[in-house]
């Protein structure tokens, strides 16, 4: 009898404990302005989808791309983006019973246009792509959440076929193996989803291997990236094809099995493809189109890993640059760059579709949003 109450009072604290935990929404901006709020936090309620201000961070300009560690204590990212002879790194700390977000500090980016960033899941390191002049850095993280001087830097002068926008190397994003033991970097400038080896352990932990990059189409300007959840396929929306390319994936390496467009065939060009997520239970893959779309296309995933279209929803807004799931699945967020609005939509687990729920939140210039359960 005992141990059955002792068995009890434990799955009780443990409900306790779940329920404890909160769901917050990070949201960046290309704000332009100190006196801007230019990064913003809000509690999502997991009932209704209803996003209500927690804390805010001002002093930093174009905070474009961020990220939370996964502790959920500090931030991290991209500032100055899109300024001329500039580029960095920040981190802030979050504190959900204080209700606030601190500068703890900032480095500089390793190259212009800082446009990704992304945290390691033991949280001493993170990875940033810079855009502009094609360059992955690498940062230790201290144990006070501030960003160490850089570790590593790699810059590259290769570019593809497009007379305009592939002169050069333009890494835009910088995404980890299922596994976090490799890099996996999509350069739209060089139409190449560029790899290394990643060693948590170095000092200097990018290491070059045998398979350095995955060829994509020519053109495709290849943009974000994401693993399924069994970690057996990985997704790669192209910008400037309006594609998605899915791949085999195995040990570093990414085998090519399927290419299909992110729009209706109607849509012949204007291609602005720009973020990519899989549901928590992998069976849907949702993408952004920017452009004349604005809109997020919805794709079913088969045991192969393999994407038929079922549809298409709205964004509400316009230039949707990234979204994301929360980590229920239960909530897409997506926000909308030019007509400065978050909305929050809810996902039906058995088709896939969304449909928007509770008040739209309105923020200058917002540019990325993440979600993170603490």
């Amino acid at each position: 009898m005992k141990q059955k109450i002792t068995f009890i009072a434990i799955a009780f604290l443990a409900t306790l404990n779940i329920s404890a935990q909160n769901t917050y929404v990070f949201l960046g901006s290309y704000n332009r302005d100190k006196n801007a709020e230019a990064i913003q936090v809000y509690q999502l309620d997991t009932v209704n989808g209803k996003l209500t201000k927690t804390a805010s961070a001002k002093n930093i300009i174009n905070p474009s791309y961020l990220n939370v560690s996964p502790n959920g204590k500090y931030v991290y990212a991209c500032t100055d983006t899109k300024t001329p002879n500039a580029g960095s790194v920040s981190s802030f700390e979050f504190n959900p019973e204080n209700k606030s977000l601190t500068f703890l500090n900032s480095q500089r980016s390793g190259g212009e246009n800082p446009v990704y960033v992304t945290v390691h899941k033991s949280g001493k390191w993170i990875a940033n792509a810079n855009y502009t002049e094609g360059s992955v850095s690498i940062f230790p993280i201290l144990e006070n959440g501030k960003i160490d001087s850089i570790a590593q830097n790699f810059q590259y002068m290769d570019g593809s076929t497009h007379k305009e926008r592939q002169t050069r190397s333009h890494v835009h994003s910088a995404i980890f193996s299922p596994q976090f033991d490799y890099l996996f970097l999509p350069d739209l400038g060089a139409d190449k989803i560029r790899c290394y080896a990643f060693d948590e352990n170095q000092k200097k932990p990018l290491i070059e291997t045998k398979t350095p990059f995955a060829k994509t189409d020519l053109e495709a300007g290849p943009r974000h990236f994401t693993f399924h959840p069994n970690q057996k396929f990985g997704y790669c929306i192209e910008e400037m094809a309006g594609q998605i390319s899915v791949y085999k994936y195995d040990n570093g390496v990414l085998n090519k099995i399927q290419r299909i467009a992110t729009h209706p065939d109607k849509i012949k060009d204007g291609f602005e493809s720009s973020d990519i997520h899989i549901s928590p239970d992998g069976k849907f893959l949702y993408a952004t189109n920017r452009g004349k779309e604005n809109n997020i296309a919805i794709f079913t995933i088969d045991e192969n890993g393999l994407l038929k279209n079922i549809g298409y929803q709205s964004t509400l807004g316009k230039h949707p640059r990234v979204f994301a799931i929360d980590e229920s699945g239960k909530f897409l967020i997506a926000s909308n760059v030019n007509t400065g609005n978050v909305v929050v939509f809810k996902r039906n687990s058995k088709t896939g579709l969304l449909k928007k729920v509770g008040k739209e939140v309105k923020m200058e210039n917002v540019s990325c949003v993440q979600v993170k359960r603490i």
